[in-house]
């Protein structure tokens, strides 16, 4: 029996989906929220009639005009409710390699656009908080997905001029945070040197494995036992790994993949409980961050 099969513009319609999700995550840093903004964007798709659909010259531009819209109202409304948020706000991580792409050509010169895969590693998105929301949509709009600043100006209602001076701004403050990378089959080898080491709760060793300026911050959410506060410095980092190391004796700690890098992830009779990502700059560990909010470790229930 053939399956049915869609309407050419339904199928088109619906093929982006993927990408717009993709968009909305960089924009947020939810997956979940991500989630929620593309399917209250099809949901204004549907709502318009056959005759204003069929008026839409581009769908493709028209629903990542509606998303990119929706995310800009969510991340105007985001600082007030991360004020009250229990402890550290942490983006939501996800597993394996994320390949959402931008369905656009190549950027005329590569080197001066952030790539997709930069996009979605958990030091990206930690600097992407510290933009204002109209910097951060038009810095993950054009120098992310490409659009040219006449479009962002479109979707943000702003001038081609003020949107390029926001792109700049953001472009300008993140470049400041950036530092060569480090080759990701060190960054493995690193991750798992410091395993070896926190599992042995070996002090010294984990000390020789972060950088002097280290800074380690959990997200818990008030639902669970996270720190409240970053912690910063070899010493005072490897002392709290320790801690840490005490209260989750006989967990298993397995090496996976997050957000496209070498990560961690502590699991409880199969079910992950915490991951960690990390910021590896040298041969050294700069940043660690810790998930432990249950509502942020769903995509990782199969992983």
């Amino acid at each position: 029996m053939n399956e049915p099969t869609l309407d050419p513009g339904l199928k088109a319609i619906v093929s982006e989906r993927r990408q717009l999700i993709g968009l909305a995550y960089r924009l947020i840093g939810s997956l979940s929220e991500a989630e929620d903004v593309v399917q209250e964007t099809y949901t204004r798709w549907y709502a318009l009639s056959p005759a204003q659909r069929d008026a839409i010259e581009s769908p493709g531009a028209w629903l990542t005009t509606v998303a990119s819209r929706i995310c800009l109202d969510l991340l105007g409304s985001a600082r007030a409710r991360r004020e009250r948020y229990v402890g550290e706000w942490l983006p939501e991580p996800l597993p394996g390699h994320v390949e959402w792409t931008t369905g656009r050509p190549p950027a005329v010169d590569p080197a001066d656009r952030i790539t997709l895969d930069e996009s979605i590693n958990m030091a990206f998105l930690v600097v992407l908080e510290s933009l204002t929301p109209a910097e951060r949509v038009a810095f993950v709009l054009h120098d992310v997905f490409r659009y040219a600043f006449a479009e962002v100006a479109e979707i943000v209602g702003r001038s081609p001029a003020a949107c390029r001076q926001l792109a700049s701004s953001a472009r300008r403050r993140i470049r400041a945070t950036q530092v060569a990378p480090t080759p990701v089959a060190r960054q493995a080898d690193l991750v798992r040197e410091f395993k070896k080491a926190w599992e042995a709760q070996d002090i010294q060793a984990l000390i020789g494995l972060l950088d002097p300026d280290v800074k380690a911050a959990s997200d818990g959410g008030g639902v669970v036992r996270a720190a409240l506060h970053p912690f910063e410095g070899s010493d005072e980092v490897a002392s709290y790994l320790m801690t840490l190391a005490r209260w989750t004796s006989g967990l298993d700690l397995v090496e996976r993949d997050v957000n496209g890098l070498p990560g961690l992830v502590l699991q409880q009779a199969g079910q992950t409980v915490a991951v960690f990502a990390f910021h590896v700059a040298g041969d050294r560990i700069q940043h660690i961050w810790g998930m432990r909010n249950p509502e942020k470790l769903r995509p990782w229930s199969g992983a």
